[in-house]
Protein backbone atom coordinates (compact mmCIF):
# COMPACT_ATOMS: atom_id res chain seq x y z
CA UNK A 1 0.00 0.00 0.00
CA UNK A 2 1.28 3.59 -0.73
CA UNK A 3 0.98 6.07 2.00
CA UNK A 4 3.16 8.43 0.20
CA UNK A 5 -0.25 10.99 -0.34
CA UNK A 6 -0.82 10.56 3.73
CA UNK A 7 2.56 11.68 4.64
CA UNK A 8 2.46 15.09 6.13
CA UNK A 9 4.47 17.75 4.45
CA UNK A 10 7.60 18.80 5.73
CA UNK A 11 7.32 22.20 7.48
CA UNK A 12 10.62 23.95 6.98
CA UNK A 13 11.68 26.25 10.04
CA UNK A 14 12.83 29.78 11.10
CA UNK A 15 12.34 28.65 14.49
CA UNK A 16 15.85 28.48 15.49
CA UNK A 17 19.37 27.74 14.15
CA UNK A 18 19.33 25.12 16.95
CA UNK A 19 16.62 23.25 14.59
CA UNK A 20 19.42 22.76 11.86
CA UNK A 21 20.87 19.79 10.78
CA UNK A 22 24.70 18.95 11.00
CA UNK A 23 26.93 19.71 8.98
CA UNK A 24 28.41 17.33 6.16
CA UNK A 25 32.09 18.11 7.08
CA UNK A 26 30.91 17.72 10.79
CA UNK A 27 29.33 13.84 10.06
CA UNK A 28 32.22 12.62 8.52
CA UNK A 29 34.36 13.50 11.29
CA UNK A 30 32.34 11.79 13.46
CA UNK A 31 32.53 8.97 11.08
CA UNK A 32 36.25 9.59 11.25
CA UNK A 33 36.36 8.60 15.00
CA UNK A 34 33.79 6.03 15.37
CA UNK A 35 36.88 3.52 14.43
CA UNK A 36 38.98 1.97 17.21
CA UNK A 37 39.83 2.68 20.78
CA UNK A 38 40.04 6.10 22.36
CA UNK A 39 41.22 7.15 25.43
CA UNK A 40 37.89 8.14 27.81
CA UNK A 41 37.37 11.64 28.88
CA UNK A 42 39.71 13.02 26.37
CA UNK A 43 43.00 11.78 29.16
CA UNK A 44 46.13 11.56 27.12
CA UNK A 45 44.44 11.55 23.74
CA UNK A 46 46.36 13.16 20.45
CA UNK A 47 43.05 14.54 19.45
CA UNK A 48 42.63 16.66 22.50
CA UNK A 49 46.67 17.83 22.26
CA UNK A 50 45.26 18.64 18.41
CA UNK A 51 42.12 20.36 19.51
CA UNK A 52 43.82 22.72 22.59
CA UNK A 53 46.71 23.36 19.84
CA UNK A 54 44.10 24.57 17.28
CA UNK A 55 42.59 26.80 19.76
CA UNK A 56 45.60 28.61 20.97
CA UNK A 57 46.54 29.30 16.99
CA UNK A 58 43.35 30.54 16.88
CA UNK A 59 42.43 33.12 19.59
CA UNK A 60 46.30 34.14 19.31
CA UNK A 61 47.15 32.98 23.25
CA UNK A 62 47.89 30.05 25.64
CA UNK A 63 44.04 29.61 26.16
CA UNK A 64 42.67 26.84 28.19
CA UNK A 65 39.93 25.04 26.37
CA UNK A 66 37.68 22.40 27.81
CA UNK A 67 34.67 20.77 26.06
CA UNK A 68 31.40 20.36 27.58
CA UNK A 69 28.43 19.02 26.17
CA UNK A 70 25.83 22.28 25.66
CA UNK A 71 25.60 25.84 26.08
CA UNK A 72 24.22 25.60 29.24
CA UNK A 73 26.95 23.91 30.87
CA UNK A 74 29.09 26.27 29.01
CA UNK A 75 27.69 29.28 30.38
CA UNK A 76 27.05 27.80 34.14
CA UNK A 77 30.19 26.19 34.91
CA UNK A 78 32.03 29.30 32.99
CA UNK A 79 30.37 31.73 35.17
CA UNK A 80 30.63 29.87 38.45
CA UNK A 81 34.49 29.17 38.07
CA UNK A 82 34.65 32.71 38.48
CA UNK A 83 32.54 33.71 41.44
CA UNK A 84 31.92 32.80 45.00
CA UNK A 85 28.29 32.45 46.35
CA UNK A 86 28.27 36.03 47.85
CA UNK A 87 29.31 37.31 44.49
CA UNK A 88 27.18 38.10 41.14
CA UNK A 89 27.41 38.24 38.02
CA UNK A 90 26.03 41.01 36.06
CA UNK A 91 23.94 40.87 32.61
CA UNK A 92 21.38 42.15 30.42
CA UNK A 93 17.71 40.47 31.58
CA UNK A 94 16.88 39.15 28.07
CA UNK A 95 20.40 37.18 28.40
CA UNK A 96 20.08 33.23 28.11
CA UNK A 97 22.02 33.09 31.19
CA UNK A 98 18.95 34.85 33.27
CA UNK A 99 15.93 33.82 30.65
CA UNK A 100 16.82 30.68 29.32
CA UNK A 101 19.07 28.24 31.71
CA UNK A 102 15.99 27.11 33.42
CA UNK A 103 17.40 28.82 36.66
CA UNK A 104 20.63 26.10 36.06
CA UNK A 105 22.67 29.22 37.27
CA UNK A 106 21.09 30.18 40.27
CA UNK A 107 21.25 26.35 41.11
CA UNK A 108 24.44 25.26 40.35
CA UNK A 109 26.89 28.65 40.67
CA UNK A 110 25.16 29.55 44.28
CA UNK A 111 25.66 33.19 43.21
CA UNK A 112 22.99 36.16 42.02
CA UNK A 113 21.71 37.69 38.54
CA UNK A 114 22.02 41.46 38.65
CA UNK A 115 20.10 41.94 35.02
CA UNK A 116 19.88 45.49 33.54
CA UNK A 117 17.12 45.75 30.93
CA UNK A 118 19.20 46.20 27.06
CA UNK A 119 16.02 47.15 24.75
CA UNK A 120 18.77 46.11 22.14
CA UNK A 121 20.67 43.46 23.77
CA UNK A 122 23.65 45.80 24.40
CA UNK A 123 25.15 46.05 27.83
CA UNK A 124 26.63 49.74 28.04
CA UNK A 125 29.11 50.00 30.96
CA UNK A 126 26.90 53.20 32.27
CA UNK A 127 24.51 50.59 33.15
CA UNK A 128 26.90 48.98 35.54
CA UNK A 129 27.62 51.94 37.40
CA UNK A 130 24.80 51.90 39.97
CA UNK A 131 25.63 48.02 41.09
CA UNK A 132 28.92 49.83 42.97
CA UNK A 133 26.86 51.32 45.27
CA UNK A 134 27.08 48.23 46.91
CA UNK A 135 31.22 47.23 46.78
CA UNK A 136 31.67 46.42 50.68
CA UNK A 137 28.57 46.60 51.76
CA UNK A 138 27.80 43.00 53.74
CA UNK A 139 24.27 42.90 53.22
CA UNK A 140 24.56 43.58 49.38
CA UNK A 141 25.75 41.13 47.15
CA UNK A 142 28.84 41.72 45.21
CA UNK A 143 29.14 42.51 41.46
CA UNK A 144 32.23 40.23 40.26
CA UNK A 145 31.22 39.39 36.76
CA UNK A 146 30.13 40.94 33.54
CA UNK A 147 28.19 38.87 31.14
CA UNK A 148 27.00 39.90 27.57
CA UNK A 149 26.13 37.66 24.65
CA UNK A 150 27.88 37.85 21.27
CA UNK A 151 25.07 38.27 19.38
CA UNK A 152 22.90 39.01 21.55
CA UNK A 153 19.65 38.27 21.62
CA UNK A 154 18.01 40.28 20.12
CA UNK A 155 20.62 39.80 17.22
CA UNK A 156 22.57 43.03 17.58
CA UNK A 157 26.26 43.12 17.82
CA UNK A 158 28.73 43.97 20.25
CA UNK A 159 31.75 45.74 18.11
CA UNK A 160 35.14 44.91 18.94
CA UNK A 161 36.07 48.02 20.67
CA UNK A 162 32.33 47.68 22.31
CA UNK A 163 34.09 45.23 24.57
CA UNK A 164 36.97 46.22 24.83
CA UNK A 165 35.34 48.66 26.77
CA UNK A 166 33.57 46.54 28.86
CA UNK A 167 36.63 44.23 29.35
CA UNK A 168 38.57 47.44 30.67
CA UNK A 169 36.04 48.54 32.61
CA UNK A 170 35.92 44.92 34.41
CA UNK A 171 39.50 45.01 34.83
CA UNK A 172 39.42 48.01 36.94
CA UNK A 173 36.98 47.68 39.06
CA UNK A 174 38.10 43.98 40.06
CA UNK A 175 35.75 42.19 37.42
CA UNK A 176 35.92 39.65 34.87
CA UNK A 177 33.89 39.46 31.17
CA UNK A 178 32.25 36.65 30.16
CA UNK A 179 31.27 36.42 26.89
CA UNK A 180 28.48 33.89 25.85
CA UNK A 181 29.16 33.12 22.18
CA UNK A 182 26.69 30.80 21.13
CA UNK A 183 26.47 32.56 18.42
CA UNK A 184 30.29 33.99 17.73
CA UNK A 185 30.50 32.95 14.47
CA UNK A 186 27.78 34.39 12.89
CA UNK A 187 28.99 37.82 15.50
CA UNK A 188 32.46 37.73 13.79
CA UNK A 189 31.74 37.46 9.86
CA UNK A 190 29.15 40.10 9.92
CA UNK A 191 31.96 42.02 11.63
CA UNK A 192 34.56 40.88 9.70
CA UNK A 193 36.82 40.31 12.44
CA UNK A 194 38.94 37.00 13.56
CA UNK A 195 37.89 35.33 16.97
CA UNK A 196 41.48 36.78 18.06
CA UNK A 197 40.49 39.95 17.09
CA UNK A 198 36.89 40.15 18.53
CA UNK A 199 38.00 37.92 21.98
CA UNK A 200 41.67 37.67 22.91
CA UNK A 201 42.51 41.43 21.97
CA UNK A 202 39.80 42.97 23.30
CA UNK A 203 40.51 41.49 26.91
CA UNK A 204 37.90 39.04 27.58
CA UNK A 205 38.12 36.75 30.06
CA UNK A 206 36.47 33.53 29.31
CA UNK A 207 34.19 32.56 26.37
CA UNK A 208 31.48 29.81 26.14
CA UNK A 209 32.17 29.05 22.60
CA UNK A 210 29.20 27.70 20.83
CA UNK A 211 28.87 25.81 17.73
CA UNK A 212 25.51 23.54 17.68
CA UNK A 213 23.71 26.63 16.30
CA UNK A 214 26.04 26.44 13.51
CA UNK A 215 26.63 23.18 12.21
CA UNK A 216 27.39 21.07 14.91
CA UNK A 217 25.52 18.06 16.70
CA UNK A 218 26.69 18.30 20.04
CA UNK A 219 29.06 20.42 22.06
CA UNK A 220 30.20 23.49 23.18
CA UNK A 221 33.82 24.63 24.52
CA UNK A 222 34.59 26.82 27.64
CA UNK A 223 37.90 29.26 26.59
CA UNK A 224 39.82 30.53 29.58
CA UNK A 225 41.54 33.19 27.54
CA UNK A 226 43.87 33.33 31.09
CA UNK A 227 44.91 30.22 31.75
CA UNK A 228 45.00 31.18 35.44
CA UNK A 229 41.49 31.67 35.81
CA UNK A 230 40.92 27.93 34.58
CA UNK A 231 42.26 26.46 38.10
CA UNK A 232 40.44 23.86 39.10
CA UNK A 233 37.83 23.56 36.56
CA UNK A 234 38.39 19.91 35.61
CA UNK A 235 36.93 19.68 38.55
CA UNK A 236 33.95 21.85 38.54
CA UNK A 237 32.78 20.12 35.43
CA UNK A 238 32.57 17.01 36.72
CA UNK A 239 30.70 18.27 39.44
CA UNK A 240 28.68 19.78 36.66
CA UNK A 241 27.87 16.50 34.92
CA UNK A 242 29.21 17.96 31.84
CA UNK A 243 32.41 15.52 31.22
CA UNK A 244 31.96 13.95 28.50
CA UNK A 245 33.15 10.02 28.44
CA UNK A 246 33.56 9.46 25.04
CA UNK A 247 34.97 12.93 24.56
CA UNK A 248 36.42 12.17 21.37
CA UNK A 249 32.96 13.08 19.25
CA UNK A 250 32.68 16.51 20.82
CA UNK A 251 36.81 17.28 20.03
CA UNK A 252 36.57 15.87 16.10
CA UNK A 253 33.81 18.13 15.69
CA UNK A 254 35.67 21.43 16.91
CA UNK A 255 38.96 20.42 15.19
CA UNK A 256 37.01 19.85 11.72
CA UNK A 257 34.75 23.33 12.67
CA UNK A 258 37.82 25.74 13.21
CA UNK A 259 39.98 23.63 10.09
CA UNK A 260 39.86 25.46 7.13
CA UNK A 261 37.30 28.17 8.10
CA UNK A 262 34.19 25.91 8.07
CA UNK A 263 32.64 28.38 10.62
CA UNK A 264 33.13 30.90 8.53
CA UNK A 265 31.56 29.36 5.43
CA UNK A 266 28.75 28.31 7.84
CA UNK A 267 28.06 31.58 9.35
CA UNK A 268 28.49 33.45 5.71
CA UNK A 269 25.04 31.41 4.83
CA UNK A 270 23.04 31.57 7.63
CA UNK A 271 23.66 35.85 7.74
CA UNK A 272 23.09 36.03 3.91
CA UNK A 273 19.77 34.54 4.25
CA UNK A 274 18.93 36.65 6.92
CA UNK A 275 19.80 39.74 4.83
CA UNK A 276 17.93 38.16 2.08
CA UNK A 277 15.06 37.26 4.42
CA UNK A 278 14.86 40.76 5.65
CA UNK A 279 15.01 42.36 2.11
CA UNK A 280 11.89 40.51 1.26
CA UNK A 281 10.20 41.18 4.36
CA UNK A 282 10.64 44.68 3.66
CA UNK A 283 9.38 44.63 0.38
CA UNK A 284 5.99 43.63 1.46
CA UNK A 285 3.47 46.04 2.26
CA UNK A 286 2.00 45.97 5.68
CA UNK A 287 5.18 44.45 7.59
CA UNK A 288 7.77 46.06 8.96
CA UNK A 289 11.38 45.20 10.72
CA UNK A 290 11.41 45.85 14.52
CA UNK A 291 15.25 45.48 14.93
CA UNK A 292 18.42 46.08 12.27
CA UNK A 293 19.12 42.48 10.85
CA UNK A 294 22.83 42.54 11.86
CA UNK A 295 23.66 38.80 12.13
CA UNK A 296 21.34 35.52 11.03
CA UNK A 297 18.54 36.59 13.44
CA UNK A 298 15.54 38.88 11.52
CA UNK A 299 13.11 40.49 14.02
CA UNK A 300 9.75 41.43 12.19
CA UNK A 301 6.35 43.12 13.12
CA UNK A 302 3.39 41.34 11.06
CA UNK A 303 -0.21 41.16 11.84
CA UNK A 304 -1.48 38.55 14.30
CA UNK A 305 -3.68 36.09 11.68
CA UNK A 306 -0.76 36.54 9.23
CA UNK A 307 1.51 34.66 12.05
CA UNK A 308 -0.59 32.17 13.34
CA UNK A 309 -1.69 31.30 9.17
CA UNK A 310 2.25 31.62 8.16
CA UNK A 311 3.09 28.52 11.46
CA UNK A 312 0.83 26.19 9.68
CA UNK A 313 3.63 26.44 7.00
CA UNK A 314 7.02 27.20 8.57
CA UNK A 315 8.12 26.88 12.22
CA UNK A 316 9.14 30.47 13.86
CA UNK A 317 8.56 31.64 17.13
CA UNK A 318 6.63 34.81 18.35
CA UNK A 319 8.79 36.69 20.24
CA UNK A 320 6.97 39.64 22.10
CA UNK A 321 2.66 39.15 21.92
CA UNK A 322 2.46 42.50 23.11
CA UNK A 323 3.11 44.34 19.51
CA UNK A 324 3.06 40.41 17.07
CA UNK A 325 7.06 41.18 16.61
CA UNK A 326 8.23 37.64 15.50
CA UNK A 327 11.83 36.05 14.97
CA UNK A 328 12.67 34.58 12.19
CA UNK A 329 16.29 32.12 12.68
CA UNK A 330 18.62 31.34 9.15
CA UNK A 331 20.69 28.95 9.90
CA UNK A 332 23.66 27.50 7.77
CA UNK A 333 21.93 25.02 5.92
CA UNK A 334 18.75 27.56 4.78
CA UNK A 335 18.45 27.86 1.39
CA UNK A 336 17.54 31.12 -0.96
CA UNK A 337 13.83 28.84 -2.15
CA UNK A 338 13.23 28.20 1.43
CA UNK A 339 13.77 32.20 2.30
CA UNK A 340 11.86 32.67 -1.62
CA UNK A 341 9.30 30.61 -0.27
CA UNK A 342 8.56 32.26 3.28
CA UNK A 343 8.42 35.33 1.63
CA UNK A 344 6.03 34.24 -1.19
CA UNK A 345 3.81 32.75 1.16
CA UNK A 346 3.72 35.82 3.72
CA UNK A 347 3.06 38.03 0.93
CA UNK A 348 -0.11 35.83 0.01
CA UNK A 349 -1.65 35.91 3.42
CA UNK A 350 -0.75 39.50 3.16
CA UNK A 351 -2.77 40.29 0.47
CA UNK A 352 -5.31 38.23 2.05
CA UNK A 353 -5.78 39.51 5.70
Amino acid sequence: MDNTASKPAERKSFASDNWSGVSPEIMTALQAVNSGHHPAYGENDPLLAQAESLFQKTFETACKVFFVYNGTGANVLSVSQLLKSWQAVVAPHSAHLNEDEGGAPEKFMGGKILTVDCPDGKLRKEQLIPFFNSIGFQHHVQPKLISISQATEMGTLYSPEEISELAQFAHANDMYLHVDGARIANAATALGCSFAEMITHTGVDVLSFGGTKNGLMFGEAVVFLKPELADGFKYNRKQGMQLASKQRFIIAQFITYLQNDLWRRNAENANAMAQLLSQKLQEIEGMRLSRPTEANGVFAIMPKDVISALQESYFFHVWNEANNEVRLMCSFDTTKEDVEGFAKEALRLMKKS
